[in-house]
């Protein structure tokens, strides 16, 4: 008995050679090749996209007229009661300092430099600290109640659009209509300042702007000090949720009508399936395409509501710090929050394609074309 190299010790009579490819593995390695070169190409080409983004985010911030220089001589004549003269030329030697005085050109080049070199994103005159810094505070935040309000407003959507769908012209159906269309043109920031005012006026509470309670700042985490977590947050979140789950609830309704129509549909009935299980199995996966396509920039939707909204109830989030840098003209600040929205937005519509993908095979065989 011979022994093969790297084998194990061939039997009589059998012969050791590697398994042939079969025609649908080659078939299946051919399908794959498109949506990988498709989704390598969409990766590489938002490199382009970005940098153009800034460019126009950066000359956009500086057009209105004055800079951090500005603000610092109007707080050195208001606070300090300096005079015109003496706060001017403080206000000259910090734009020397930090260089202010350059062109905006020079400005951006050397703020778009240190991002691609160093992952150094400028220094916050406002704040007193890096940039990196402001945005590590408050973007984490941010991103964790933007994706909470999209899981809400996706279960909650999906399932009532799929409710509603089903019965349709009912009361239910009607009810649910009226509430989809309340969140998708009532202003959220509408919505805010209203429930601020019921929390504030009618029923007295005052801890408006902050994550927890004083008792439960700097405490561990516990059971009591996540229920004033959601306390405190719970408007935000409800808002944010509200135009998702509008918007959600719509379309799914719309796509489902029509596919509960389709040929296919028929057929599973002919066949003897239960309405529940035509529906699941047959209807809803085809009805959810637009919707997966839709997470392309519902991601950058959910940051936008909750920006919206923090601003008005002045949490600790990404809202009021671009508020604020624009106000001062902290431009590294605002410029730097405007990129990572950008960001998202290019994410989200790669993440829809990949969804769409799974979800689609029709798209695996033919999306790098």
């Amino acid at each position: 008995m011979k022994w093969a190299s790297g084998r194990a010790c061939a039997r009589p009579g059998i012969t050791n050679k590697p398994a042939a490819l079969t025609k649908s593995d080659w078939r299946q390695g051919e399908a794959n090749r498109p949506m990988f070169r498709f989704l390598l190409v969409r990766i590489m080409s938002a490199i382009p996209v970005l940098l153009i983004l800034s460019v126009v985010t950066f000359a956009i911030i500086q057009a209105p007229p004055g800079d951090y220089g500005d603000y610092i001589r109007s707080q050195l004549i208001n606070q300090g009661g300096a005079s015109y003269a003496q706060a001017e030329a403080q206000a000259q030697a910090y734009r020397v300092e930090h260089g202010l005085d350059k062109p905006m050109v020079v400005q951006y080049v050397n703020w778009i430099t240190g991002i691609v070199t160093r992952g150094d994103f400028g220094y916050s005159l406002y704040y007193n600290k890096p940039v990196a810094d402001v945005v590590g505070e408050r973007l984490p935040r941010t991103l964790l109640l933007a994706l909470v309000c999209h899981l809400f407003a996706s279960v909650l959507g999906i399932g009532f659009g799929i409710w509603a769908a089903t019965r349709q012209y009912s009361w239910i159906d009607s009810l649910l209509s009226g509430i989809s269309f309340l969140g998708m043109t009532v202003p959220r920031f509408l919505m805010a300042l209203i429930i601020v005012y019921l929390l504030v006026f009618q029923f007295n509470i005052s801890e408006i702007g902050s994550f927890f309670s004083p008792q439960y700042g700097g405490a561990p985490w516990s059971w009591a000090k996540f229920v004033d977590l959601v306390s405190h947050v719970w408007p935000v979140v409800a808002i944010a949720t509200f135009g998702g789950l509008a918007y959600n609830m719509r379309v799914m309704r719309g796509n489902l009508l029509d596919t509960l129509n389709a040929q296919y549909v028929e057929t599973a009935k002919a066949k003897g399936l239960t309405g529940g299980a035509v529906v699941m199995r047959h209807a809803v996966p085809n009805a959810l395409h637009p919707l997966v396509m839709y997470q392309g920039v519902v991601l950058p939707y959910m940051l936008t509501g909750e920006i919206e909204t923090a601003i008005i109830f002045a949490l600790p989030t990404v809202g009021p710090a671009i508020v604020g840098s624009m106000a001062v003209g902290d431009v590294y600040v605002t410029a730097t929050f405007m990129m990572v929205l950008s960001a998202t937005l290019i994410v989200g519509n790669i993440i829809a394609d990949m969804l769409l993908a799974l979800l689609d095979p029709r798209v695996r065989q033919y999306g790098g074309a």
